[in-house]
Formats: structure tokens, C-alpha cells, sequence
């Protein structure tokens, strides 16, 4: 018999890294909130690798405090050990990867969520999601328990019907052994909602006491460490950093996984999830790559009170005596002894194509989706998601304009915009190659490209606001005097050029045009600056990058302006595609099913060509639309 509870405005449903961002800010714009999750202890765990940020991921998380979510914050409160990768290269790939306590995030983050008004948790299995005429009013759970709600926020992460496996054997469970959700598929298969099964893996965890150090190579932190979060400074969040080590494998390894592949539950067809292509196990990895003699194995710690090191680059579903053989091969793990075996694990997700790109289900009022559940992978894709789906949740609720990022304002707008549009077919990763304007949307530029949305929405300060504001007018102004303060090819000069290999001066030129040369930058050139005053780092560094890649940056956004023309060409959301004239029928069937918002958007749908691109402008021109 079911029983009928308190009433929330909103119920999310997973407390994962997408549902802690998606409670947070519901709960924060003031919308009564119930965080629904099966194992209180499973809040903002990390089962798998024990980091946040990295490559095109440190940009997600950037973006997730620029628009005033929780992530960044709790990573600089909890990191051990900080690194800013792809410093060699342009700023535009600069990525930000910390290390974490596993159990100190994961504790951080749910004091966070305890202490928030409006927020209420619950320990509860979901059932069903109840539905009339197409719109939610609300969740059952396991026990009967019927809690009506006016939106529901789907954040399954991998616990949907999982199942982990090694070898040969195979466990119907969530992450790290916690109880799967077994109950909720069938609910919303009955709701029409497609479904798909993919795969993902992690490696085993080895106790530190039985691992020769000596024999690998140690990666320590940056001594000056960068905050995830712009309301940090490096002096706040600075401490003592434990080291990364770095090993290899070798030919004796990959010898000891071709002679058991057969044994691997990936090739004997035991699993029939999709894994991810950017992340595989080092089966796979041997596997498809036959001439790579040896491949990275990172060993990184869980955190500062556990012996517990992640095996990084050695995810597998071998079984547990491979597993053993395996890695004691591995230079410096040859006593290893192995406190958590690797595995694989399958789960159930919906088929994000039924999307809007506000996260919105297209045929469920009210139903939002965010996530591993939305088929990506990864805690900062997760995260990110789940802000959005938080933020639209609420707009929809509070009769407010819903935002939908664009890929020309945010690595998150390419996120969603590939979910939504294209066939997702494998786990997804955020890349910097995914982001065509990717020099606009480096990371150190979030808050100027994001901040100002948060601020509309509600989840940035005033505070904070006018800071933002502040800093734009110090940048503006500074890259103004540069460009208008000239040079002469004094003597003074020609020894600072001379001193820094720089080429000497024939004529006059501006601080500018100096600061644009490879080998100068604005600090150095602050050696002959008479009238430069002391600014922000923040702000110097942006004046720095803002009038190196003057050239670049000016290419780019003559790029965004012609997106943006397809991007605000909207097409009707009824529009018949039988109607339109000399439409390929592939392109009818996915246009059909994916209903693309904008021009833009149906330009970037596989097997849409950009001969079906302009029929269909010329069809709209035609309807008058």
C-alpha cells in the first residue's frame, strides 16, 4: 500500500557528483528540494580515479564555479597534491588537475549539502516516476513512499541495473560494492523513454607499504598552486602536497594479458555494455596498440589517511589471479599486494537524443536528466551537467528564462550540445579538440565568460558580481594604455631587448606591439614601463593573453559571429519534416527524432549534410520563418 509524503518542488534523484550540484542549486534558488540517494555514504563519491579536473576537465569544473557551483571549491579544500597541466603549450589548453582525498571531498561536500536550506536528504531506493499527461508529479520508492514533486532531476550515475565484473565473476552491485538501483529501468522504459547499456572500469588499489618507490619516477605538485575556485586565492588554499610516481609496462606484461585475454570477461562476450574509447582498460589498450612497448601506469594516492594507491592507467576486468601477475610485472609493484580487485561495471542510461538541450526530457514535462545517466563520462561532465539540469529545473519552476550555453560560450555548452545532438553511442569525454573556439574558452577566462549568467540566475553574490565587474574594467583599461603608450628606440630599450633576445627597435612602438613578441610577455616588459601600476595576477594575466592572442582571438570571434547566425535561426518544434522538398530521407529520420532548437544545431546532427542544411533554410524562408 502506498502512502503519500511531504511534497518537495523538486526530487533528485542520485546524490552523485551531478545530483549534489543539481540539489545545490535548486535548494539554493530557494526551491524546496529532497536529495534522494541509495546510500547516504555514496554522496559525492568517487569510485574511480582519485582526481578532479585535468585535460578539458579542469575547464568544466572553471566553468561549474563560474556559475556558481559547489566542485571547485570543495576540490581546493580537499586537494593533496595540484597540477597545471600542458603548461608548454598555449593557454588555450591549459588544464587544471588536482589530486583528492577521496574521503575528505566526499565528506565536504555532504556537510555542504546538510547545511544548505531547503535541502533535505533521504536514504531511499526510487521505483518509479509518476506521470500524468505527460508531465512528473512526483517519485515512488522501493517502500511504497510517494513524495509528489513539481520536476524530478535524474542522476543515476553507474547504479542503474549495475553489474561488476572480473574474470569470472560477476556481482549485480553498485560502485565499490554499494547496492545498485535495480528498480527504476523498468519505470521508465514503461514511460517510452529508450534505453541504452554502456560500460565503464576502473583499476585495483594497492596497499603503498608493498610498493618500491625507488624504482619510479616521483611527480610532485606545482610549487604555486592555481584555485578551481575564483572566489580562492593560490596564499588561501596553499599547504603541503604528498607526490604522484610514475611506472611503466613493459613486454613481460603485455606478454602475461595476450596469453589470458581469452579469460577477460571484454573479449569473451560477457559484457555487452559499450566502453569508453578515451579511457580504456589496459586490455583493450594492449590489444588495439600490438607496437606500443609500454604504456604509463601512474600510481596516486586516496588521501592522507589511507594506504589505499590508485593504480592509474592499469583499469581492468581480467580475472583476480591475472590481475595479481599483471601488475607485480610492473616495475616497483613487484610485491604488490592488492587491497581492491579491478573491474568492470555496466549500467543503464536513457538515450540523451530525447534531450532538450536545457536537459528537459522533449516528451515528459518536468522530467530532467544529468550525467553518467545522459551517457557521459567522468565527475566533472557529471557535475557540470548536473548544474544545468539544477539551473533549468528552477528557471522552469520559478516561470523564469532557462539558459542553454552555446558552444561558442562554454567547454559545458559543447558538452551538452554533443550529448543532445549527436549519436552517443560510447561513453562520452570531454576533449579540448570538441571545442572549436577552445581559445575563447580557456579556462582562466570562465568567470569573465560565465559569471555574469550566474548573477542572472541567482547563485552568484553581489560580491562577487562586483568583483567580476571590477576586474573586466582593469583589463579593459590596462590593454587600452598598452596599445596607446609608445616606445622609442631609446638605448634603455634596445638593452632590455638585447637582455631578453629580443630583436632591437628601428622605429617608435607601443608597449603593445612588444608584448606580442614570443619571447616577451607584459611582466617582462614592466622593466621599461614607467607608468604601470600594480594590478591583480588575475588581471595581468589576462592583459597578457588578451593582446598576445590579439590576432588569433580576433579570427575566432569573426568565427562565433557566423555560428551564431545558425544558432538564432530557430526552427518550429512542431516543424513536419515530410513537408520539407528535396530533404534526404536520412536527414528527414534524425531531424524527425532529435527536433534540433536552431539551424545550428540541425548542421552538427550526424547525417545531416549541408545540402540538407539549405533546403531546410530555404523551406524556412519559404514558411516565413
Amino acid at each position: 500500500m502506498s502512502y503519500i509524503y511531504e511534497s518537495y518542488d523538486v526530487v533528485v534523484v542520485g546524490a552523485g557528483h551531478a545530483g549534489c550540484e543539481a540539489a545545490l542549486a535548486t535548494a539554493r534558488l530557494s526551491l524546496k528540494t529532497l536529495l534522494l540517494t541509495i546510500s547516504v555514504e555514496s554522496i559525492a563519491l568517487m569510485p574511480c580515479n582519485p582526481n578532479i579536473g585535468g585535460t578539458s576537465k579542469g575547464h568544466l569544473v572553471k566553468e561549474i564555479d563560474a556559475l556558481g557551483g559547489e566542485m571547485g571549491k570543495i576540490i581546493d579544500k580537499t586537494y593533496i597534491q595540484s597540477k597545471m597541466l600542458n603548461k608548454s603549450k598555449g593557454p588555450a589548453v591549459h588544464s587544471l588537475r588536482a589530486q583528492a582525498d577521496k574521503m575528505e571531498y566526499s565528506y565536504t561536500m555532504r556537510k555542504t549539502l546538510e547545511n544548505t536550506p531547503n535541502l533535505y536528504i533521504k536514504q531511499a531506493e526510487v521505483s518509479e516516476i509518476l506521470v500524468e499527461d505527460n508531465k512528473v508529479v512526483g517519485i515512488k520508492t522501493s517502500s511504497d513512499a510517494i513524495y509528489p514533486a513539481k520536476a524530478i532531476i535524474l542522476c543515476t550515475g553507474t547504479y542503474l541495473n549495475a553489474r561488476c565484473i572480473y574474470g569470472d565473476i560477476s556481482n549485480y552491485t553498485g560502485p565499490n560494492g554499494l547496492q545498485a538501483a535495480t528498480l527504476l529501468t523498468e519505470s521508465l522504459k514503461s514511460l517510452g523513454i529508450e534505453m541504452f547499456r554502456f560500460k565503464t572500469g576502473t583499476p585495483a588499489r594497492i596497499d603503498k607499504r608493498s610498493i618500491d618507490f625507488s624504482k619510479m619516477q616521483e611527480q610532485k605538485g606545482d610549487e604555486r598552486v592555481v584555485p578551481f575556485s575564483f572566489t580562492n586565492t593560490p596564499e588561501g588554499i596553499s599547504k603541503e602536497q604528498v607526490s604522484c610516481w610514475l611506472t611503466y609496462t613493459n613486454e613481460r606484461t603485455h606478454e602475461i594479458i595476450n596469453n589470458n585475454l581469452h579469460r577477460s570477461p571484454m573479449f569473451s562476450g560477457e559484457i555487452k555494455g559499450t566502453g569508453t574509447r578515451y579511457c580504456p582498460s589496459i586490455e583493450d589498450k594492449i590489444y588495439r596498440f600490438p607496437d606500443r612497448e609500454r604504456h604509463q601506469v601512474f600510481i596516486e594516492p586516496e588521501g592522507n589517511y589511507t594506504n589505499e594507491m590508485y593504480v592509474s592507467g592499469l583499469s581492468t576486468s581480467l580475472p583476480e589471479d591475472v590481475q595479481y601477475e599483471m601488475y607485480r610485472s610492473v616495475a616497483g609493484l613487484e610485491n604488490a599486494h592488492i587491497v581492491r580487485n579491478g573491474y568492470a561495471i555496466e549500467y543503464d542510461l536513457i538515450n540523451p537524443n530525447q534531450l532538450k538541450p536545457t536537459l528537459e526530457l522533449k516528451n515528459i514535462d518536468g522530467l530532467f536528466s544529468a550525467g553518467q545517466m545522459n551517457g557521459s563520462s567522468g565527475y566533472e561532465e557529471a557535475a557540470a551537467q548536473g548544474l544545468i539540469a539544477g539551473i533549468n529545473a528552477s528557471m522552469k519552476l520559478l516561470g523564469k528564462e532557462q539558459i542553454v550555453l552555446d558552444r561558442s560560450q562554454a567547454y559545458i555548452g559543447v558538452l551538452i550540445d554533443d550529448l543532445v545532438t549527436k549519436d552517443t553511442r560510447e561513453p562520452y569525454r570531454m576533449m579540448t579538440s570538441r571545442a572549436e573556439y577552445r581559445l575563447l574558452l580557456r579556462q582562466d577566462n570562465a568567470d569573465l565568460r560565465l559569471t555574469k549568467i550566474g548573477y542572472k540566475v541567482g547563485l552568484i553574490d553581489e560580491k562577487q558580481y562586483k568583483r567580476l565587474l571590477e576586474k573586466e574594467k582593469q583589463i579593459e583599461s590596462e590593454i587600452e594604455r598598452l596599445n596607446n603608450t609608445a616606445i622609442g628606440a631609446n638605448n634603455e630599450v634596445q638593452a632590455f631587448l638585447e637582455k631578453h633576445n629580443s630583436t632591437a627597435l628601428k622605429t617608435a612602438s607601443t608597449l603593445a606591439d612588444l608584448i606580442k613578441r614570443p619571447e616577451l610577455s607584459y611582466d617582462l616588459v614592466s622593466e621599461i614601463d614607467k607608468d604601470r601600476v600594480d594590478l591583480p595576477e588575475e588581471v595581468r594575466e589576462q592583459v597578457n593573453i588578451n593582446i598576445k592572442y590579439e590576432g588569433y582571438i580576433t579570427r575566432q570571434l569573426q568565427q562565433v559571429e557566423q555560428f551564431k547566425k545558425l544558432e538564432k535561426k530557430l526552427i518550429p518544434h512542431d516543424l513536419d519534416y515530410d513537408k520539407v522538398p528535396s530533404l534526404r530521407n536520412e536527414a528527414r529520420v534524425k531531424l524527425s527524432a532529435i527536433r534540433p532548437r536552431s539551424v545550428g544545431q540541425a548542421s552538427r546532427i550526424s547525417g545531416v549534410s549541408p545540402a540538407d542544411i539549405s533546403v531546410l533554410l530555404v523551406y524556412l524562408k519559404m514558411i516565413g520563418k
